[in-house]
């Protein structure tokens, strides 16, 4: 009996492309022909975090701009205007890995509701206290979340994702990997459109071959 081939989406709620592909890896998983897996990459957690200084939020501005234009999703400047703010991007995929956990059906549901939160409405999703809220719009229990969330547990479940994301060989976000009968192929390195992903996934069968796309988010640069 053949495998369905699984979609492998490594990507980050605080990566601007990714927030910019959301609507295209939506789409990507409502599809019945392929399983579908989230890998949290990892773009800027703990120690490799950064302040918000004048510098970096010039160069997130720059960035987030192209996004906008590129793929029409809405940026917000509130989260650019913070004084005092680190960008680690460690709570927001504790808060996936914490999803997946309780409720594996919501994970890809709460990625997309936070990176709105962050990018459209400017919601400090750096902030465990800001999850109670975020987390409304999800049949899931408060208490346990939470709990979760700010555990040892979660902490190592975000890195695990991290450490798999350096495995598969994503050094940018988003990556979307395609595993056919346990061979891994790339479909993009950075953004790409919902009918490119409809045509390569149409014609899996056929082995297409690794397609570079426009852009990405990098753990080596600000975006």
């Amino acid at each position: 009996m053949t495998t369905k081939p699984e979609v492998i989406y490594i990507g980050d709620p605080m990566c601007s492309w990714c927030w910019g592909m959301a609507p295209v890896i939506e789409r990507i998983a409502r599809r019945r022909d392929v399983d579908f897996r989230i890998v949290v990459g990892g773009l800027r957690p703990g120690p490799a975090a950064q302040i918000l200084d004048d510098d970096l939020r010039g160069v997130l501005a720059h960035h987030w701009e192209q996004v906008a234009g590129t793929t029409g999703q809405p940026f917000a400047p509130a989260s650019l205007e913070r004084e005092n703010w680190t960008y680690d991007t460690e709570m927001p995929a504790r808060a996936v890995v914490t999803m997946r956990h309780l409720q594996p059906e919501n994970e890809l549901g709460l990625f997309t509701h936070i990176q709105r939160a962050f990018y459209a409405d400017g919601v400090d999703i750096t902030d465990a206290a800001a999850y109670p809220a975020l987390i409304d719009a999800f049949d899931v229990d408060e208490s346990d979340f939470m709990r979760m969330l700010v555990s040892e547990e979660a902490r190592t479940a975000a890195w695990n994702d991290f450490a798999t994301a350096r495995e598969l060989g994503a050094t940018g976000f988003p990556t979307v990997l395609l595993r056919i009968e346990g061979t891994l192929q790339v479909l993009s390195r950075g953004y790409a459109g919902a009918d490119y992903f409809d045509s390569v996934l149409a014609q899996w069968v056929e082995g297409v071959q690794a397609v570079s796309a426009n852009g990405a988010c990098s753990i080596d640069a600000p975006c």
